[in-house]
């Protein structure tokens, strides 16, 4: 809400639609990642669904072209190694194999992350250290792929 009359919604910040105000009506197709929605769900989006309750949205993530676009975006970062030691050039060598392994776990329910490597970097200015957490790729393919269908 917005600070001086309460009862406007406050502008949405870091929105794609310019500053628009949040509950503004605009077509949801602008504003999400076009390798997971298909036309006919953007559709639905822009329509609603009955009750006006989304109940479920794993469905999106475990897509394969959603996986392949979230793998593009971890390895465009090239971030380093998690607890398993597999590089992204490592696990992008078998890719296909390795993201179907992974949306077959993610739509059974039977994906679990791993564990966080620990590396501590210098803090500016200071002679502590600050912890930082680097997960696996495979969890960074996962957790890419939720915020992109989010």
């Amino acid at each position: 809400m917005s600070e001086t009359d309460g009862q406007t919604p406050a502008i949405v910040p870091g929105s794609q639609t310019g500053g628009k105000r949040a509950g503004a009506a605009e077509p949801a197709c602008s504003t999400v990642a076009p390798p997971v929605w298909t036309k006919r769900m953007l559709a639905t989006l822009d329509k609603g669904v009955e009750g006006g309750k989304w109940y479920s949205l794993i469905d999106k993530v475990y897509r394969e072209t959603t996986l392949h676009a979230a793998f593009d975006v971890v390895s465009s970062n090239d971030g380093a190694a998690g607890v398993d030691h597999v590089s992204t050039e490592q696990y992008g060598a078998n890719l296909d194999v390795n993201l179907a392994r992974l949306g077959e776990a993610l739509r059974t329910d039977s994906y679990r992350p791993q564990a966080i490597r620990r590396h501590y970097i210098p803090k500016p200015g200071s002679q502590e250290k600050r912890p930082l957490g680097i997960p696996t790729v495979q969890d960074r393919v996962v957790q890419t792929a939720l915020r992109m269908v989010i």
